[in-house]
């Protein structure tokens, strides 16, 4: 029983000819004759042989393989984002190479060199919450391997990206808490490095300021978007002058940490304190208290927006098309979705 898979300098030898005339043999070479053709095929397949796919496909200057790196493949928008990414890539004959930065810049690093140095077509990346210089994603121009970033955009000039409208998911969420009552709105915010934290921070005042109503820094906190990090900033909230009756969350998870924090603190959710998050994930429907509204950021149509984004980039670099001076910005319109099975409040 062969250990390892036949190589056309193997069949060769054993016809006693060239590895060449194997190659243009196996590929019907109109230079070789019916008969050699014949044997080489005959024996080829009397030992299993397979043509080495990596070889071609480096031969052709690509490896019809795309890198995906993400923070936490186990948060529930990301995993729909790549099962986008994954049948996108499916219909025009892709592998994707799946990675996970965990939130960590130099790890997130690490992997795109590997992407690199495992010859990938192209890249999606959303970047790591603690990534503060993009000069690993820089680096790729010199290798020619386009990036498409999604979601968490880096602040990088000349890019292709797709992002949902969080400023105005913001307003949205804002002026949804000051329709039912609220005026002391708190935000617990993410990381400064995320673009998508300055969009919030924007949408925030700019709601105020739509409504008539003085921005108060105060009631702005930011977070490391960990459990321990979203206490301390409830923590900050609650403390100050102004304590808020609404909280507007980073996102689902922090909204799920800061519910559990102001439960242990005898708070009436949705009552004494009023919750509203982004991104609408399932995990929602499963909380005992939840956020009386979420904004929906469609991870699967931000996935596959940037996954046919670097295939189109990649289909036109194989035709030879000039690289374009244009890119890609595409923003997907957020949606504020009412959980009903949250606490109506009243006489706020």
């Amino acid at each position: 029983m062969r250990s390892k898979p036949a190589t056309i300098k193997e069949i060769a030898q054993l016809l006693n000819i060239s590895v060449s005339t194997v190659s243009r043999a196996l590929h019907d070479h109109p230079s070789i004759g019916l008969t050699t053709r014949q044997k080489v095929k005959k024996l080829a397949g009397e030992l299993n042989y397979e043509p080495n796919q990596t070889a071609i496909f480096l031969q052709q200057g690509r490896t019809l393989t795309i890198g995906v790196i993400l923070p936490e493949l186990s948060e529930s928008f990301f995993s729909s984002a790549i099962s986008a990414i994954e049948d996108s890539a499916y219909k025009r004959n892709y592998t994707v190479l799946l990675a996970q930065s965990h939130d960590d810049e130099q790890k997130e690093k690490q992997l795109v060199e590997k992407m690199k140095n495992h010859r990938v077509d192209g890249l999606l990346v959303s970047v790591s919450k603690n990534t503060s210089s993009y000069q690993h994603f820089e680096n790729l121009k010199q290798y020619n391997i386009p990036i498409v970033f999604f979601d968490r955009i880096p602040a990088m000039q000349n890019i292709h990206y797709v992002a949902c409208n969080m400023e105005i998911g913001t307003i949205e969420a804002v002026s949804y808490l000051l329709k039912k009552g609220h005026r002391s709105i708190g935000m617990i915010n993410g990381p400064g490095t995320l673009f998508a934290s300055g969009e919030r921070k924007e949408g925030y005042i700019k709601a105020m300021i739509k409504n008539r109503l003085k921005f108060d820094p105060s009631l702005i906190v930011t977070c490391d978007l960990t459990e321990a990090g979203t206490q301390q900033a409830l923590n900050e909230l609650l403390a100050s002058k102004r304590k808020p009756t609404a909280v507007v969350t980073f996102n689902d998870y922090v909204a799920l940490f800061a519910i559990k924090h102001a439960t242990d603190l005898k708070l009436r959710i949705n009552q004494d304190l009023e919750f509203v998050s982004y991104a609408n994930l399932p995990l929602i429907n499963y909380m005992e208290s939840i956020p009386s509204a979420s904004v929906e950021q469609f991870p699967y149509l931000q996935g596959q927006k940037a996954a046919d984004i670097l295939l189109d980039l990649l289909a036109q670099k194989h035709q030879g098309v000039a690289e374009q001076t244009a890119y890609y910005k595409i923003i997907i319109e957020s949606q504020l979705i009412e959980n009903r099975g949250a606490a109506d409040i009243k006489g706020k």
